[in-house]
């Protein structure tokens, strides 16, 4: 088989309403996708096709989405970029990051001094672009560093590239990320540089200092496996480049797109892990509505380009990592529910997985599809609902349903499994009965499922039968079966024949080439 790829893209802050207890940090009613979807700039054709508004609690869905979907509950105490990364990864956080609404305590602040040899400016939450506007003069004017945070477990520290180089600006960051650990071990340690006159402007040499994750994620097992996890953006800084073995930083979302597209024309096997930092750093923290909207139409588009390069084996999944709500007056995150969408040639058409209980459901979902155990990562896999089984599970599948066959008379036990256009599966199994000519093959018990839960259209079936107890041995349907399949197959359907290990595959053309058609009743 051809190598796996999944793309798993983090539309970071794209929040799709409240969590049950967003109460706790007072974010009740924050609905980041509902505050940008009825803007003219928003646009998302794809997005609305793969099923972003069929997922519950968002409405407006269409009729057949292309994807499947689900909305997810952060499991984790908190709602910042970290913890809801790890959490995506399969690490669920109990408890929550520091954070420092009045600043940063003094032995934080005169140790960090101390070793940097420079003095600091402001110390207290503030927005990044107002930091710089406020402060940045003084900084020029001192040599201090202007260091502030905000509602997330961060310590960020904004320099002018003039007066502090950038590669001195991440030695001061590694300095506090050196501190900044126990009980004041803060999500992330931020170089902030800016350039240029009053009221300057941030640049794009921003680097991220994370806390190593506490234990095992999805890219160490990954990676450990010797599976390629390619980060996309900021994951490498979110993970401490732990599990990481090929790592692009971009400049924004348009380049981490670009990017993204230029690797799903390579050949590699494994996960390629995007992170989309434009849709929170620029317009949820600086409440850009119609901003936030234009950013997630550019998207759409670029999905556009993403779609048509995804290859038999791909999957594609979109999420979000917590919320941030441009249109409520806090500029910070929001505990909000967020999407997940699940594209590809193997994944089913518009399976609604409902509510899950935890980000981790991601982690353990492309974990199974590779084949790995979960080890120490949480979460549980929602494969099983989307993903359309290939021939030697479909096989499998009819190896199980065999061991429910009642062959009291004839000791022949048969099991079926038809798989739908729509990648359903029906199983069947015979059942026997003393008088004979009432019994039904396996083949036409999962018809019958099938047919009266209003399927009509189909792709392949898998039989297995023999004496009861043997191995499962090449059994191929009887006529009666084979004229039931032609009423709603077409000579191309495809007959499994055999075992989960060892089978063959027949059109149903070759297995019944004069079958009795409809067009052949009423004649005379």
């Amino acid at each position: 088989m051809d190598n796996k790829r999944v793309f798993l893209i983090v539309l970071d802050s794209m929040g799709i309403g409240e969590l049950p207890d967003a109460c706790r940090w007072n974010d009740e009613g924050s609905n980041t996708l509902g505050a940008i979807r009825n803007h003219p700039a928003f646009d998302c054709p794809n997005l609305k096709q793969m099923g972003l508004f069929n997922i519950e609690g968002v409405g407006g869905g269409v009729p057949s989405p292309s994807g499947s979907y689900a909305r997810l509950v952060e499991k984790s105490l908190g709602k910042d970029t970290t913890i809801g990364h790890w959490e995506i990864a399969g690490l669920v956080s109990e408890r929550p990051l520091p954070t420092y609404p009045e600043g940063f305590p003094e032995e934080v602040i005169s140790e960090f001094e101390s070793r940097t040899g420079r003095k600091t400016l402001c110390n207290r939450p503030y927005s990044g672009t107002d930091v710089i506007r406020d402060y940045g003069k003084e900084h020029l004017e001192t040599g201090a560093l202007i260091v502030y945070t905000s509602a997330d477990s961060v310590f960020q520290i904004a320099a002018h590239e003039d007066l502090v180089p950038v590669p001195e600006l991440y030695r001061y960051c590694e300095i506090a990320r050196e501190i900044l650990q126990g009980k004041h071990g803060v999500g992330r340690v931020i170089a902030r540089p800016f350039t240029g006159e009053w009221p300057f402007t941030r640049t794009a040499n921003r680097h991220d200092y994370s806390l190593l994750p506490p234990g095992e994620t999805m890219l160490d097992r990954l990676s450990s496996n010797g599976f390629d996890m390619i980060s996309v953006g900021k994951i490498e800084d979110i993970f401490a480049e732990r599990g990481v073995t090929e790592g692009h930083r971009i400049t924004g979302n348009r380049d981490g797109m670009e990017k993204t597209i230029a690797i799903a024309d390579r050949d590699f096997n494994g996960l390629c892990f995007v992170n989309l930092v434009d849709f929170d750093m620029k317009y949820g923290h600086r409440n850009d509505v119609e901003g936030y909207a234009r950013a997630m139409t550019e998207f759409d588009s670029q999905l556009g380009e993403l779609l048509p390069k995804l290859r038999e084996n791909d999957l594609l999944m979109i999420t979000a990592d917590h919320g941030c709500d441009p249109s409520t007056p806090s500029t910070d995150h929001s505990r909000e529910h967020v999407p997940f969408l699940v594209f590809g040639k193997r994944a089913r058409r518009g399976v609604d997985m409902k509510t899950r209980p935890s980000f981790a459901d991601i982690s353990a979902t492309v974990l199974a599809y590779f084949g790995l155990p979960q080890g120490e990562t949480s979460g549980n896999s929602m494969l099983d609902e989307f993903l359309i089984p290939d021939d030697g599970k479909l096989m499998r599948m009819a190896e199980d349903a065999r061991k429910m066959s009642y062959c009291p008379y004839s000791g022949f036990s048969v099991g079926a499994a038809l798989l739908t256009e729509d990648g359903e599966v029906f199983t069947g199994c015979n059942i026997e009965s003393a008088t004979f000519t009432p019994t039904v093959c396996a083949e036409r018990t999962a018809l019958f499922k099938a047919v009266s839960e209003g399927k009509r259209s189909f792709s392949k079936i898998a039989i297995s039968g023999g004496k009861a107890g043997e191995e499962g041995q090449f059994c191929a349907p009887c006529g009666v079966c084979r004229q039931m399949l032609s009423e709603f197959c077409g000579p191309e359907f495809q007959v499994l024949l055999g075992t989960g290990s060892d089978f063959k595959s027949y059109p149903l053309g070759e297995l019944l080439p004069h079958f009795f058609q409809k067009d052949q009743l009423n004649q005379g």
